[in-house]
């Protein structure tokens, strides 16, 4: 017997969308049979978009219209349930972008928080990838492991509640280590060990002096090709009067120190 598969533009039930009424009115819903969603412009009957293609526009029972739209990662981030600050997307983005990570890959996650630097990377490993990612606070990895399950990434997710620069890593040979506690120079030296030669680091701090440190710990931990930057998004009005730059943006938000590793006469194998 041939078993369909799932249409990947099509709305089923259990997937996460987004319900767009308006620039101030977007929400991420999980599309559930029999559940009403309620808005200040209408009811949404959740029944109604299962089965429909994204793109999808339907009505509140007020006559408002709604479009069913799929979630961006960003999305997923922003909507999720937090107990921590996140990393934003314009710097994930960078960060992202200077590793090599993709389907089937094998990463690190330090500091698992929320969970959304390990639901973001999830969604990038799939199907065969997996993400371990550390938390030292058992709390923050029960609110996390709901925010990946509603998302429907927990399959690549394995959690661990340890303390990464004690303990190290279970894990060896991975494609990539990210790094977002307080301290991440302390956790550069295990990193270094359960790395793959030539592949990448990447870490994030608010405040230079950490910065600063995490630097000299890599340098001394057989890492070349350090970088640092700080990333600013600035969202433009375009409006039938005049377009200019929004007032307010997203400045400075984290320093990003980006590393690969590289093999000496003396690394053991």
């Amino acid at each position: 017997m041939v078993r369909q598969r799932k249409s990947v533009n099509t709305v089923h039930a259990k997937d996460v969308v987004i319900v767009y009424l308006d620039t101030k009115r977007h929400f991420l819903v999980q599309a559930t049979k029999n559940v009403k969603f309620s808005t200040d412009l209408g009811m949404i009957e959740l029944n109604d978009i299962i089965g429909k293609p994204y793109g999808y526009v339907g009505e509140t029972h007020l006559g408002k219209s709604f479009y069913c739209l799929r979630p961006s990662h960003a999305d997923i981030m922003f909507k999720a349930k937090r107990s921590t600050t996140v990393v934003y997307p314009k710097d994930l983005g960078l960060i992202i972008l200077e590793t090599a990570i993709g389907p089937g890959s094998r990463v690190i996650d330090i500091g698992t928080g929320s969970g959304v630097m390990a639901l973001v990377l999830a969604r990038l490993v799939a199907p065969d990838g997996m993400v371990f990612t550390y938390e030292r606070r058992k709390e923050f990895i029960e609110t996390a492991r709901q925010n990946i399950e509603r998302a429907g990434c927990v399959k690549q997710v394995t959690f661990h509640h340890c303390d990464a620069v004690e303990k190290g890593f279970t894990e060896k040979d991975v494609d990539a280590v990210f790094i977002d506690v307080p301290e991440p120079w302390a956790v550069v030296p295990n990193a270094c060990k359960t790395l793959k030669g030539g592949h990448h680091l990447a870490s994030w701090s608010p405040n230079i002096e950490q910065v600063k440190r995490t630097v000299e710990s890599l340098e001394e931990h057989q890492f070349t090709r350090i970088k640092v930057s700080s990333v600013v998004e600035q969202e433009m009005l375009v409006r039938q009067q005049g377009v200019r730059p929004r007032e307010r943006g997203i400045t400075h938000t984290a320093y990003l120190v980006r590393a690969n590793k590289i093999e000496t006469p003396n690394t053991k194998l």
